[in-house]
């Protein structure tokens, strides 16, 4: 070997070397031979919504009915027969004041006897049916159905007073007559005897005498 052939070998393969070297710097990463095969996309996962939860409602269990008990059905007693004036009681007293109309007194302690059929009541004092007259005025007193009597008397008191201490306005037989008393308000009784053994009947009236 000549000593000029040297120096050109090595020359030769220092280039080389540096060619290598060049295109390993230039080569792009992942580059190779085959072919450009892409990696495949990740699809994206569906979202998932949560159901909402649904609670289940508390099963509301009917409180049985409380049992009805029936009223108990008032049954009607017998019904009292009326009493008729003159017949089963006394006769209806009516006091009046001249050219006045007669107001019908309110009948008190009482015995009857008609027909064989005996009655009576033990009545509390009365305070009478209200009624307007004079001072003075001349007071009769009729019955209905008409009967006779045997004797009458006819007192008075303040009104709402009791029987006590009961001032005389006069007595006698026949129909009752008597006058007024003076002015102010009083409970006016009359006591009936009736004839032939009929019985006896008290009524009052209570005057507001001006």
């Amino acid at each position: 070997m000549s000593g000029s052939t040297f120096p050109v070998r090595l020359v030769t393969a220092v280039g080389l070397v540096i060619a290598v070297a060049m295109a390993a710097c230039t080569a792009v990463p992942g580059d190779s031979a085959g072919p450009d095969t892409a990696s495949p996309a990740l699809a994206a996962s569906p979202v998932v919504t949560a159901s909402p939860v649904v609670t289940a409602s508390p099963v509301v269990t009917a409180s049985p009915s409380p049992a009805v008990t029936p009223s108990p059905v008032a049954t009607a007693g017998p019904t009292p027969e009326p009493t008729v004036a003159g017949v089963d009681a006394p006769p209806d007293a009516l006091l009046a004041a001249e050219g006045g109309d007669p107001v019908l007194g309110a009948l008190g302690t009482y015995t009857w006897s008609h027909a064989g059929m005996d009655s009576g009541s033990d009545a509390p004092w009365q305070w009478g049916t209200p009624m307007t007259v004079g001072a003075g005025e001349p007071l009769t007193v009729s019955f209905l159905p008409a009967i006779e009597i045997e004797s009458w008397h006819a007192v008075y008191v303040p009104a709402r007073a009791g029987p006590e201490n009961a001032i005389s306005l006069g007595d006698g037989t026949g129909a009752p007559a008597f006058l007024a008393p003076d002015v102010g308000k009083w409970t006016v009784a009359v006591g009936i005897t009736f004839l032939a053994g009929g019985g006896e009947g008290t009524y009052s009236w209570q005057l507001d005498v001006r």
